[in-house]
């Protein structure tokens, strides 16, 4: 993880050049400046910031992985990566869903954010217990 400690504090020093920079042109050009784009900024540094904290905290904690030895071969990081689990049309369905409602929303039908709302249940359960029944249960 220190690798992406690095990562993440080089973010964090190009943001703590950027966002001032970025505040004076625009305080310049403009009357009043961006206060929007600024804070924006602002808070995108705060959070690479945190993020490359948390990274570099734990980074000390854990015993080194493979990718962060310098004399690591590609054989040390073979194994088992994790679970991958296999197609599914659920997350198809639960957005269709969403932009049902969200169409409901715009047009001022709220028959139509009802209607989405108990097929997208019906969606989100079917994604949430996809691994119980059918083809892949466990």
């Amino acid at each position: 993880m220190k690798a992406e400690a690095w990562i993440f504090g080089a973010c964090t020093i190009f943001l703590v050049l950027v966002t001032p920079a970025y505040w004076l042109v625009t305080e310049a050009g403009s009357s009043g400046g961006d206060w929007t784009g600024t804070s924006a900024l602002a808070m995108t540094t705060l959070l690479t910031a945190m993020v490359t904290l948390y990274l570099g905290f734990h980074a000390r904690k854990m015993d080194p992985r493979p990718e962060d030895l310098k004399e690591a071969e590609i054989a040390d990081g073979a194994g088992e990566l994790g679970f991958f689990p296999p197609y599914s049309w659920w997350p198809l369905w639960c957005a269709a869903t969403l932009g049902f409602m969200v169409y409901g929303i715009a047009m001022g039908a709220w028959w139509l954010v009802i209607m989405g709302g108990v097929l997208g249940a019906v969606a989100l359960s079917g994604l949430v217990f996809e691994y119980y029944r059918g083809e892949h249960a466990h």
